[in-house]
Protein backbone atom coordinates (compact mmCIF):
# COMPACT_ATOMS: atom_id res chain seq x y z
CA UNK A 1 0.00 0.00 0.00
CA UNK A 2 1.14 3.31 -1.08
CA UNK A 3 1.65 6.31 1.14
CA UNK A 4 -1.42 8.19 -0.30
CA UNK A 5 -3.39 5.51 0.41
CA UNK A 6 -2.56 4.50 3.73
CA UNK A 7 -3.06 8.03 4.74
CA UNK A 8 -6.46 7.86 3.54
CA UNK A 9 -7.07 4.12 5.60
CA UNK A 10 -5.83 5.94 8.57
CA UNK A 11 -7.83 9.25 8.22
CA UNK A 12 -11.08 7.51 7.51
CA UNK A 13 -13.48 10.63 5.97
CA UNK A 14 -16.78 10.63 7.86
CA UNK A 15 -20.06 10.08 5.50
CA UNK A 16 -23.44 9.68 5.64
CA UNK A 17 -25.68 7.97 3.18
CA UNK A 18 -28.57 10.05 2.10
CA UNK A 19 -31.23 9.16 0.02
CA UNK A 20 -33.82 11.20 -1.76
CA UNK A 21 -36.30 10.26 -4.57
CA UNK A 22 -34.46 10.36 -8.10
CA UNK A 23 -37.40 10.43 -10.31
CA UNK A 24 -41.22 11.66 -10.40
CA UNK A 25 -44.39 10.57 -11.95
CA UNK A 26 -46.37 13.23 -13.44
CA UNK A 27 -49.68 13.63 -15.20
CA UNK A 28 -49.27 14.59 -18.78
CA UNK A 29 -51.79 14.75 -22.18
CA UNK A 30 -50.23 13.41 -25.23
CA UNK A 31 -50.86 14.65 -28.96
CA UNK A 32 -54.07 12.91 -29.42
CA UNK A 33 -55.52 14.68 -25.63
CA UNK A 34 -55.16 11.23 -23.93
CA UNK A 35 -54.28 11.54 -20.30
CA UNK A 36 -50.78 9.62 -19.98
CA UNK A 37 -48.49 8.98 -17.12
CA UNK A 38 -44.91 10.00 -17.15
CA UNK A 39 -41.78 10.31 -15.13
CA UNK A 40 -39.58 12.77 -14.61
CA UNK A 41 -35.57 13.12 -13.12
CA UNK A 42 -35.41 15.66 -9.92
CA UNK A 43 -33.31 18.65 -9.89
CA UNK A 44 -32.56 19.89 -6.48
CA UNK A 45 -30.50 22.43 -5.22
CA UNK A 46 -27.34 21.63 -2.98
CA UNK A 47 -25.45 24.41 -1.14
CA UNK A 48 -22.13 23.31 -0.52
CA UNK A 49 -20.54 24.43 2.95
CA UNK A 50 -16.71 24.10 3.91
CA UNK A 51 -15.82 25.02 7.60
CA UNK A 52 -18.93 26.86 7.64
CA UNK A 53 -17.96 28.64 4.88
CA UNK A 54 -20.82 28.78 2.13
CA UNK A 55 -18.64 27.56 -1.75
CA UNK A 56 -20.93 26.43 -4.22
CA UNK A 57 -24.95 25.48 -4.61
CA UNK A 58 -25.39 22.27 -7.34
CA UNK A 59 -28.21 20.96 -8.66
CA UNK A 60 -28.13 17.62 -8.51
CA UNK A 61 -30.63 14.51 -8.61
CA UNK A 62 -29.43 13.75 -5.36
CA UNK A 63 -27.89 10.44 -6.06
CA UNK A 64 -24.59 9.76 -4.48
CA UNK A 65 -24.44 13.01 -2.93
CA UNK A 66 -21.67 12.74 -0.67
CA UNK A 67 -19.57 11.79 -3.59
CA UNK A 68 -20.46 14.16 -5.91
CA UNK A 69 -19.22 16.54 -2.53
CA UNK A 70 -15.78 14.67 -2.68
CA UNK A 71 -15.28 15.38 -6.51
CA UNK A 72 -16.42 18.61 -6.46
CA UNK A 73 -13.80 19.53 -3.88
CA UNK A 74 -11.46 17.17 -5.90
CA UNK A 75 -11.86 18.38 -9.19
CA UNK A 76 -11.56 22.00 -7.67
CA UNK A 77 -8.27 21.44 -6.48
CA UNK A 78 -9.47 23.21 -3.15
CA UNK A 79 -7.40 19.79 -1.00
CA UNK A 80 -4.78 17.81 -2.12
CA UNK A 81 -5.77 14.50 -0.37
CA UNK A 82 -9.23 13.09 0.71
CA UNK A 83 -7.43 12.25 4.32
CA UNK A 84 -7.83 15.98 4.35
CA UNK A 85 -11.53 16.21 5.01
CA UNK A 86 -13.15 14.94 8.86
CA UNK A 87 -16.90 14.53 7.00
CA UNK A 88 -19.29 15.54 4.58
CA UNK A 89 -22.34 15.22 6.24
CA UNK A 90 -25.48 15.69 3.61
CA UNK A 91 -29.42 17.12 4.89
CA UNK A 92 -31.55 16.93 2.12
CA UNK A 93 -34.90 19.06 4.78
CA UNK A 94 -32.49 22.05 4.18
CA UNK A 95 -30.54 20.92 0.90
CA UNK A 96 -27.22 21.15 2.27
CA UNK A 97 -24.04 19.61 2.02
CA UNK A 98 -21.59 20.40 4.81
CA UNK A 99 -17.91 20.14 4.72
CA UNK A 100 -15.54 19.74 8.16
CA UNK A 101 -11.83 19.41 6.67
CA UNK A 102 -9.00 18.69 9.78
CA UNK A 103 -6.97 21.62 8.31
CA UNK A 104 -9.06 24.12 6.34
CA UNK A 105 -8.55 25.14 2.71
CA UNK A 106 -5.24 27.25 2.39
CA UNK A 107 -6.21 31.08 0.77
CA UNK A 108 -10.21 29.65 0.18
CA UNK A 109 -10.90 33.14 -0.39
CA UNK A 110 -8.44 33.98 -3.14
CA UNK A 111 -8.75 30.66 -4.98
CA UNK A 112 -12.84 31.02 -5.06
CA UNK A 113 -13.11 33.89 -5.62
CA UNK A 114 -12.82 34.46 -9.42
CA UNK A 115 -15.24 31.62 -11.05
CA UNK A 116 -15.90 31.03 -14.89
CA UNK A 117 -19.19 29.66 -15.92
CA UNK A 118 -18.69 26.18 -17.85
CA UNK A 119 -21.04 24.88 -20.48
CA UNK A 120 -21.89 21.81 -17.99
CA UNK A 121 -25.72 21.45 -17.71
CA UNK A 122 -27.01 23.11 -14.98
CA UNK A 123 -24.30 25.68 -15.30
CA UNK A 124 -21.22 24.18 -14.07
CA UNK A 125 -18.54 26.58 -12.61
CA UNK A 126 -14.27 26.09 -12.30
CA UNK A 127 -12.59 28.45 -10.33
CA UNK A 128 -10.31 30.16 -12.08
CA UNK A 129 -6.82 29.44 -10.18
CA UNK A 130 -7.45 26.22 -12.10
CA UNK A 131 -6.96 27.02 -15.33
CA UNK A 132 -3.63 28.18 -14.87
CA UNK A 133 -2.62 24.88 -13.22
CA UNK A 134 -3.25 22.37 -16.18
CA UNK A 135 0.21 22.23 -17.62
CA UNK A 136 1.30 20.39 -13.77
CA UNK A 137 -1.14 16.77 -15.29
CA UNK A 138 1.23 14.28 -16.65
CA UNK A 139 -0.89 11.34 -18.11
CA UNK A 140 0.79 8.08 -18.66
CA UNK A 141 1.90 7.75 -22.51
CA UNK A 142 1.97 3.68 -22.48
CA UNK A 143 -2.24 3.52 -22.10
CA UNK A 144 -3.82 2.02 -24.90
CA UNK A 145 -7.16 0.70 -25.45
CA UNK A 146 -8.50 -2.09 -28.32
CA UNK A 147 -10.94 -1.29 -31.14
CA UNK A 148 -13.31 -4.10 -29.50
CA UNK A 149 -13.04 -3.53 -25.93
CA UNK A 150 -14.41 0.46 -27.65
CA UNK A 151 -17.47 -1.36 -29.12
CA UNK A 152 -17.77 -3.53 -26.19
CA UNK A 153 -17.89 -0.53 -23.72
CA UNK A 154 -20.43 1.01 -25.78
CA UNK A 155 -22.55 -1.91 -25.83
CA UNK A 156 -22.48 -2.42 -22.42
CA UNK A 157 -23.87 1.66 -21.93
CA UNK A 158 -26.61 0.61 -24.37
CA UNK A 159 -28.02 -2.66 -22.04
CA UNK A 160 -27.26 -0.93 -18.75
CA UNK A 161 -30.19 -0.25 -16.78
CA UNK A 162 -30.34 3.56 -16.35
CA UNK A 163 -33.01 6.42 -15.28
CA UNK A 164 -32.60 7.94 -18.78
CA UNK A 165 -34.44 5.09 -20.44
CA UNK A 166 -37.49 5.54 -17.46
CA UNK A 167 -36.97 9.49 -17.49
CA UNK A 168 -35.16 10.91 -19.97
CA UNK A 169 -33.46 14.45 -19.46
CA UNK A 170 -29.88 13.24 -17.35
CA UNK A 171 -26.33 12.75 -18.50
CA UNK A 172 -24.33 9.46 -17.42
CA UNK A 173 -20.93 8.81 -16.89
CA UNK A 174 -19.52 5.68 -16.01
CA UNK A 175 -15.33 4.29 -15.27
CA UNK A 176 -14.04 1.31 -16.74
CA UNK A 177 -10.98 -0.72 -16.78
CA UNK A 178 -8.98 -0.98 -20.04
CA UNK A 179 -10.87 -4.65 -20.23
CA UNK A 180 -14.28 -3.19 -20.81
CA UNK A 181 -15.13 -4.06 -16.88
CA UNK A 182 -17.70 -1.43 -15.82
CA UNK A 183 -16.53 -0.35 -12.25
CA UNK A 184 -19.01 2.83 -11.79
CA UNK A 185 -21.72 4.29 -13.75
CA UNK A 186 -23.52 7.63 -12.68
CA UNK A 187 -26.71 9.71 -13.69
CA UNK A 188 -27.08 13.21 -13.14
CA UNK A 189 -28.87 16.21 -14.74
CA UNK A 190 -25.50 17.30 -15.23
CA UNK A 191 -22.34 15.20 -16.72
CA UNK A 192 -19.82 17.60 -14.86
CA UNK A 193 -21.66 16.30 -11.75
CA UNK A 194 -21.66 12.59 -12.83
CA UNK A 195 -18.35 12.69 -13.57
CA UNK A 196 -17.64 14.63 -9.90
CA UNK A 197 -19.19 11.49 -8.46
CA UNK A 198 -16.91 8.78 -10.04
CA UNK A 199 -14.24 11.23 -9.45
CA UNK A 200 -15.05 11.50 -5.14
CA UNK A 201 -15.03 7.40 -5.37
CA UNK A 202 -11.82 7.49 -6.93
CA UNK A 203 -10.59 9.89 -4.19
CA UNK A 204 -12.01 7.95 -1.46
CA UNK A 205 -11.26 4.85 -2.54
CA UNK A 206 -7.31 5.32 -3.97
CA UNK A 207 -8.33 4.10 -7.13
CA UNK A 208 -5.66 4.92 -10.11
CA UNK A 209 -6.54 6.19 -13.02
CA UNK A 210 -3.92 5.40 -15.16
CA UNK A 211 -5.24 2.65 -16.91
CA UNK A 212 -8.83 3.55 -16.77
CA UNK A 213 -11.33 5.03 -19.68
CA UNK A 214 -14.01 7.52 -19.07
CA UNK A 215 -17.18 7.19 -20.88
CA UNK A 216 -20.04 10.13 -20.91
CA UNK A 217 -23.27 10.32 -23.08
CA UNK A 218 -22.61 14.48 -23.02
CA UNK A 219 -20.20 16.47 -25.23
CA UNK A 220 -16.77 16.57 -24.05
CA UNK A 221 -15.78 19.94 -23.53
CA UNK A 222 -12.91 21.95 -21.41
CA UNK A 223 -14.18 21.11 -18.29
CA UNK A 224 -14.94 17.47 -18.94
CA UNK A 225 -11.29 17.31 -20.14
CA UNK A 226 -9.89 19.30 -17.04
CA UNK A 227 -11.30 17.00 -14.61
CA UNK A 228 -10.34 13.54 -16.52
CA UNK A 229 -6.71 14.87 -16.58
CA UNK A 230 -6.84 15.36 -12.49
CA UNK A 231 -8.70 12.21 -12.67
CA UNK A 232 -5.25 10.49 -14.07
CA UNK A 233 -7.90 9.00 -16.90
CA UNK A 234 -6.27 8.67 -20.51
CA UNK A 235 -8.77 7.78 -22.65
CA UNK A 236 -12.62 9.45 -23.04
CA UNK A 237 -15.35 8.28 -24.88
CA UNK A 238 -18.54 9.89 -26.27
CA UNK A 239 -21.45 9.59 -27.49
CA UNK A 240 -21.74 13.06 -28.15
CA UNK A 241 -18.73 15.21 -29.85
CA UNK A 242 -16.29 17.57 -28.16
CA UNK A 243 -15.66 21.40 -28.53
CA UNK A 244 -12.55 23.20 -30.07
CA UNK A 245 -11.19 24.04 -26.88
CA UNK A 246 -11.51 20.38 -25.45
CA UNK A 247 -9.86 19.17 -28.22
CA UNK A 248 -7.44 21.41 -27.71
CA UNK A 249 -6.56 20.59 -24.50
CA UNK A 250 -6.93 16.94 -25.13
CA UNK A 251 -4.00 17.62 -27.27
CA UNK A 252 -1.96 19.53 -25.01
CA UNK A 253 -2.65 17.17 -21.98
CA UNK A 254 -2.01 13.92 -23.84
CA UNK A 255 -5.69 12.47 -23.99
CA UNK A 256 -7.28 10.39 -26.19
CA UNK A 257 -10.77 11.86 -27.11
CA UNK A 258 -13.17 9.14 -28.62
CA UNK A 259 -16.20 10.84 -30.30
CA UNK A 260 -19.61 9.99 -31.58
CA UNK A 261 -19.61 6.40 -30.61
CA UNK A 262 -22.42 4.33 -31.00
CA UNK A 263 -22.73 0.98 -32.10
CA UNK A 264 -19.03 -0.21 -33.69
CA UNK A 265 -19.12 3.22 -34.92
CA UNK A 266 -16.71 6.33 -33.32
CA UNK A 267 -14.04 8.93 -34.34
CA UNK A 268 -10.74 9.23 -32.71
CA UNK A 269 -9.71 12.72 -32.57
CA UNK A 270 -6.30 13.12 -30.69
CA UNK A 271 -3.32 10.81 -29.45
CA UNK A 272 -4.02 7.80 -32.05
CA UNK A 273 -1.65 5.91 -31.27
CA UNK A 274 -3.63 4.35 -28.08
CA UNK A 275 -5.32 2.85 -29.93
CA UNK A 276 -4.81 -1.09 -30.98
CA UNK A 277 -6.29 -3.32 -33.36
Amino acid sequence: MNSSIASQVSKKVDLTRSSVALVREVLGYDELGREVRHWIPAERALTVYVDKRELVTLMTMGGQTELLVLGYLRNQRLLSEVSDIASVQVDWEVGAAVVVTRNGVDEIEARTAQRVVTTGCGQGTVFASLMSEIEQIHLPSDAYIKQDKVVEMVDIIRQHPSIYKKAGSVHACALFSAQAELLQFVEDVGRHNAVDAISGKMWLEGISGNDKILYTTGRLTSEMVIKAAQMGIPILLSRSGTTEMGLALAEQLGISLFSRCSGRHFILLTHSERLQK
